[in-house]
This record gives C-alpha cells, sequence and structure tokens, in this order.
C-alpha cells in the first residue's frame, strides 16, 4: 500500500537529528497507535522492559493524556527514530530519561519495535544521534544505560557506540518469572565525542550539509 504523500511529509517534521541511515523526530499525538502496539508486544517486554511503554499501558491506561504528560515532563526526552523512505512506519524510539541538568547526567533507552530492523545498524546510529543530542543540547556530561544480561544485541550496540561496561546489578531485573542481572554501561562527554569524529551525522541547528563537527 503506497504511503500518502502528505503523510510522509508530516512524519519528516520536527526532525531533531538527522544520520546516514536514521533520522530522529520528536513525538506526536499519532505516535501513541504505534506505543499502543509496543506495549503489547511480549518480545520488546522481554528485550527492553520499556519504564516508558509499561506506564504508558499500566499506568495511564493507553490514554491520550500521555502524551501531554511526556510533553511536560522535564526528566525526558522521548524520540522517535524514522527511516524513510525505506521503512513505512517508525523503527521505534531513542529516549534519554532521569535527566539531570545540575549535575549533567541521564539513562539512554534505544528501542526498536520492528524485528525485521535489528541487526541493520539502526539502533547504533539512534543511540549515537541522540547522545549527541544531549551533550549538544542538554550539556551532558555523562549517560548512561542498563540492559538485562541475556540482551546480547543491546549490549553490543553499547560497545560499538563507545559506551564501557561499568559493573553488574545482580538479579536487578524481572522477566519470565526469574531474575537477571543487569549490565550497566556509561560513556563520558569526551568519549562521544571521540566517536563523533568517525561519522559523517549532525544536528539540523547545524544545517544541512555539514558533517558532525566538521570532521573530515
Amino acid at each position: 500500500m503506497a504511503r500518502v504523500p502528505d503523510a510522509s511529509r508530516a512524519r519528516r517534521t520536527g526532525v531533531v537529528s538527522r544520520g546516514t541511515s536514521v533520522y530522529l523526530r520528536t513525538l506526536r499525538p499519532d505516535d501513541l497507535d504505534h506505543l499502543s502496539v509496543w506495549a503489547e508486544d511480549p518480545f520488546l517486554e522481554r528485550m527492553v522492559g520499556s519504564e516508558f511503554l509499561n506506564s504508558y499501558k499500566h499506568v495511564y491506561d493507553k490514554d491520550p493524556s500521555f502524551y501531554e504528560a511526556c510533553l511536560m515532563d522535564s526528566t525526558q526526552i522521548v524520540l522517535v527514530i524514522e527511516a524513510e523512505p525505506e521503512w513505512a512506519t517508525p523503527l521505534g524510539l531513542a529516549r534519554l530519561f532521569n535527566i539531570h541538568l545540575l549535575e549533567g547526567y541521564a539513562f539512554l533507552e534505544v528501542m526498536l519495535t520492528d524485528r525485521k530492523a535489528i541487526r541493520r545498524g539502526f539502533g547504533v546510529e539512534a543511540g549515537k544521534l541522540i547522545s549527541y543530542y544531549g551533550v549538544d543540547v542538554l550539556g551532558l556530561r555523562r549517560i548512561e544505560a542498563k540492559v538485562y544480561e541475556y540482551n546480547r544485541l543491546s549490549a553490543n550496540s553499547l560497545r560499538r557506540n563507545g559506551f564501557r561496561q561499568e559493573g553488574i546489578l545482580r538479579k536487578a531485573g524481572y522477566q519470565d518469572g526469574q531474575c537477571w542481572d543487569m549490565l550497566v554501561f556509561g560513556i563520558l562527554e569526551h568519549e562521544i565525542e571521540e566517536q563523533r569524529q568517525k561519522d559523517r551525522v549532525y544536528l539540523p541547528l547545524d544545517g544541512p550539509g555539514r558533517g558532525a563537527r566538521d570532521a573530515s
């Protein structure tokens, strides 16, 4: 089924950061339809266990007021991952949450909701883009992430983005009626900058045609 051109243009509004394969845009009210589907996906629940989706499903009971609550929440930035024209629907979410501006740190969550998009590098690039956003726009000096011990794909994506495993939270996660270790990763501002020098991505505020910090 062909996409309606106007709908395609609408999806490209609110672009915050653009890479070579994906771009990140702001959350819109109509994205709640996607959240409703993703919140019911048992694979996402097992691999990510997203508090964001759980809150939408269980706390807000999928009420539209969730969108306004996200806009008003100064402790998180929620961006939608797109890969047009190859993908007709959003690929998932990239989120910075528990943002502490004074201390300069936040937590990262990247979630690919289409299994066909896994192992294509989309999650890796989305993680880079929102990390650059965190440094450039929010002034973060440190970003942290946690993954279930069995989620090797997410752990490897973090490592590819320069994150270092800093520890293990023993039996801190709970899935499938069982407690699991959580792997703790972190990256510092200067390490994010080192990764940026290897990439050709830019923020729209920098203007099209520029590479990441003109690192050529």
